[in-house]
This record gives C-alpha cells, structure tokens and sequence, in this order.
C-alpha cells in the first residue's frame, strides 16, 4: 500500500472506533428504512386489494434477496477468487480496451498519485495514512496478497478492484431493470386508464338503447359498411398483406389503439367469452390482467442471466467490432416487430370478417384467436417484452454504470459516435414501450382463443382453485380404490380435474348476431 494512491487508508485493526461505529449505524439505518418502506408499501397495497401489484412486490424483494446473496457469496470467495493465478498471456486476449489503452491508463495514474504526493506532503493527515500505508507494506499478510501470483510468474484471474466493480455492475442492473419495469407500466397505465372513457360511454349507451328499444330488431348492414371495417380494410392498398405489414408498423407512432379498435376487440371478447353477460367491465378485467403479468415481466429470470453473461463476453476490443453499439439495436429492433404485430392483428380480425361475410345482421363481431399470433401463442409477447425491457435496462445501466466507475472519455466507453445512438435508443424504447406496445399488448392479446384467469375476481379464483384441488384428490382415491377391486373398473378410472380447464373456454360463434356468408345474400 502507498499513500495518495489506491493503497490509501488503513485496516480495520488501524481504524478509530468511532469510525466503524458510525458506518456501521449508517448502513444498519438505511437498510432498516429500505426494508420497512417496502413493508409499508406491501401493506398499502393489500389495503387496496392490489394483490397483482402486491405480488410484484415481492417479485422484487426476491431480487434484492438474490443481490444478497450476490454480495455475500462475493464477499466470502473475494480472497480466493483474487489467488486463483493464470498465465499472463491468458489475460492478453479479448480485452475491453487495448494493451496501449492499459498502458497510458496506468501513466496517467502514477503521475497523479506522484503529483499528489508532492502536494500533500504538509498535511498531518495525509502523513499518517502514509505512515500506516508503509507499515501496512511490511504486514507478511499484505505481502503475501500481492506477492502471491508473482512469485509463481504468473498474474491473478480476476483482481480484487474489478471484483468490486462487477459488484456494483450487477447491482445497478437489477435496480435499472426494476425501474425501468415500474416506469413502463406507470405511464403505460395512464394511457390505458384514459379508455375507462370508453368503457363508461359504452355502458351508457347500451343502458339507454336497452330503455328506448328493448326489443328492436337489428338490421341488416353491407360489411364494408361498418366503419372497423372501412379504417381496417378498404381503402388503397389495404387489401394488400404487404401494405397491411407497413400500415401496422407505422400505426404504432400514432394512435396505436383508437375507440373504434376498443370498441369492435371489447364486442368480440364478450361475444365469445361472455355472452350472457353484456355489461361485463372489459376495462376492469384487461387491469386485472396486465397487472397479473407486470409481476411476471419486473422479475430477472435465469435465462436473462445467461444474456448477461454473453453480453459481457462480446465486449471486446476489435476494430470495427462495436459489440454493445449493434447490441443496441436488439431491443429497438424487437419492439418494432412487436408493435408491429400487434398492429397486424387488428387487422386480421378486420380481414377475417371482411373476407368471410358480405352482410352482417347487428354488430359486428369480430373472432378471437390464437391462430393470429407467432406459433399460436400469445404468450410469446409477453417473453419478448419481459426481453426488450431487460436488454435495455442492461444498455442504460452499462452506460451510467461505466460513466460512474471510469469515466464519460474512457476506453471501454467507446467513441462519442457509437455511445450517443445506444443512449438514445434506450430512451426510444421505453418511451414507445410505456405509452404504445404496452397498452397494444394489454387489449389485443385478449383476443386469443382463450380468456385469462383475470377474468374472475380474486375470491372466485380462489374458490375455484379449491374446488379443482377437492376433486382432484377425489379423483384420485377413486383411482386408487377402482384399482385396487380389479380389472373390471379400470376403463373409468381415470377422473383427474385441472384447474387450467376451469379458466378455458373453447370459442364459440356468436348467437345474436347473424353473418350471412359470400353468395348467400345479394345485396
């Protein structure tokens, strides 16, 4: 240890009291506050039945739990990770920065810490920490630290300096992630709570149709009649799949969902999942849905670890290479394709019913399906948006994480040019995220050929769920029971429920509207 330089301070062994007293009441207090705001939010939570975002919340608690044990693993292995030695040329290759780079990093620091040393050598203080630093110096401990991969040749495997600094790096990743998750549905729940508009108006309307005509007969009306139909479908060039690709990509920058796409997706959901119940808050239940899955999304999953770990692999110091500059464009590149898709789907329904029908009695209605979404599933939208929001955490907090620990010029920043795109990107794509795909996958993956467990409120699903599990374990003592009084009852053994058909509905035509197909009606 030297003073003025990297060395500079003294051990524990060295340190007044009152000094590891006071951290030690810092850290303890900040903790104890952290752990007790996140109680008292958990609390609030449950006060206002926000079960869905009450679960989230302790999809977070498990995130800072795991950052523990991070830290602490790190901290137990620290020594042994540092006296883990390698041949020096295993070290020269894929670096971040350049052998010249490391070269004038290392000047610059022994210039400075000799041009403090020179300035500083009046202060009392300063003297004493040199003091304790070269006695420090002759400690058989301290010498062995730093002796200990010199003395075989060879160099250690990972310092104790950069053992740190990827500390704090996964650290402010997870805590970028989780914010960055909380901000897109924050402003992406402003602009879906703006459709309870919609909902009420809807509402009103019925209310006042139903009082007026209750039993008015509905009309026939020519498809292309219908205004969804006229916005979605007709028109230059929207009979055309390729034009209906470009219509949907940049439908996404401006109004990605309008009353009239409100309107006909909340019809065609109840229609197929809730026809006997006309009035049913399609508002509420879309909520209640994508609050279920924010707790899915603000999570860091195993397999966006391994994304990590690759990322970090591919900063390498190449010429031309810019890994992280390209990197950048994974996440924008997804979104677009995701809004993309979304946008697409609206269409399709319109198409669907266009193609198939040239007069409608009534309404119309459009069909949900899985059969319009990538390999029929709408689920993969929620992997893809879960992977675009942690890539680009992981982007944002690359950037601050190395503008913090080495500076906005350093080497492993990059050129001004290639840093300046990746920090506007990531901007780019939480702002579309929060207030255009994020409401887009709230209402248009509704339209799947099944509805979400959502759609019953919390005491129901939980009845539910008990119900399922009673005659699940019935089943089986019954199984267990025709088994054992021989071969004569095994055909009608087998009475196994599962709770995932009690939240399934197979899709079914609509019965108080009536399509009139392609040729069956002149108009």
């Amino acid at each position: 240890m030297s003073g003025g330089g990297e060395g500079e301070g003294s051990d524990l062994q060295f340190t007044p009291t009152w000094v590891v007293a006071l951290v030690c009441t810092i850290i303890v207090a900040v903790s104890f506050a952290v752990e007790r705001s996140l109680h008292r939010l958990g609390k609030y939570l449950k006060k206002k039945n926000q079960k869905a975002l009450f679960q989230a919340l302790q999809k977070i608690k498990e995130e800072l739990m795991i950052l523990g044990f991070i830290s602490l693993f790190l901290a137990i292995t620290q020594n042994g990770i540092t006296k883990i030695c390698v041949r020096e040329s295993w070290t020269l290759h894929m670096l971040p920065c350049s052998l010249d780079d490391k070269e004038k990093e290392e000047s610059k620091l022994s210039s400075t810490s000799h041009f403090q040393r020179i300035f500083s050598s009046n202060d009392v203080f300063s003297a004493a920490r040199r003091l304790l630093a070269d006695e420090g110096e002759d400690h058989p401990s301290t010498h062995e630290k730093l002796e200990y991969c010199a003395a075989k040749g060879k160099v250690p495997l990972f310092s104790a300096e950069a053992l740190h600094h990827l500390h704090i790096f996964i650290f402010v990743l997870a805590v970028v992630h989780v914010t960055s998750c909380v901000l897109t549905i924050i402003f992406g729940g402003l602009n879906i709570r703006r459709w309870k508009h919609w909902e009420d108006s809807i509402v009103t309307d019925e209310n006042i149709k139903s009082q007026h005509a209750p039993e008015r007969i509905e009309s026939v009306t020519h498809v292309h009649q219908h205004e969804f139909i006229q916005s979605h479908f007709t028109g230059f060039g929207k009979d055309s799949t390729i034009m209906g690709w470009v219509r949907s990509f940049f439908k996404q920058f401006y109004g990605s969902v309008t009353k009239l796409d409100y309107v006909t997706l909340r019809l065609g959901f109840i229609m197929t999942h809730c026809k006997t119940n006309p009035k049913f808050n399609f508002h509420k239940y879309m909520n209640r849905a994508l609050e279920d899955d924010f707790k899915k999304v603000v999570g860091i999953s195993w397999y966006l670890w391994i994304f990590v770990v690759i990322f970090m692999l591919l900063n390498i110091n190449v010429n031309g290479w810019h890994a992280y500059f390209w990197i950048a464009f994974i996440p924008f590149i997804l979104l677009l394709a995701v809004g993309t898709k979304l946008e697409h789907v609206i269409i399709q329904l319109a198409h669907e019913v266009a193609e198939k029908n040239s007069a409608i009695q009534g309404e119309l209605v459009v069909q949900p399906s899985d059969d319009h979404f990538w390999f029929h599933r709408p689920r993969i939208v929620l992997f893809l948006i879960h992977l675009i929001l942690f890539q680009n955490s992981f982007e944002i907090a690359y950037f601050f994480w190395i503008w913090l620990t080495y500076g906005f010029n350093s080497c492993i920043m990059g050129d001004l040019p290639y840093t300046v795109p990746r920090l506007v990107i990531g901007v780019f794509v939480q702002v579309l995220c929060s207030y255009s795909t994020l409401p887009l996958y709230a209402i248009v993956t509704q339209m799947g050929t099944n509805f979400k467990n959502a759609i019953f409120d919390e005491q129901v699903q939980v009845r539910l769920a008990g119900w399922a599990q009673k005659a699940k374990k019935k089943g089986l003592r019954g199984n267990n029971s025709q088994s054992g009084q021989g071969s004569s009852h095994s055909n009608g053994g087998n009475v196994g429920i599962q709770i995932g058909s009690a939240f399934r509905r197979a899709p079914s035509a609509p019965e108080n509207n009536t399509n009139v197909p392609k040729g069956e009606e002149s108009v």
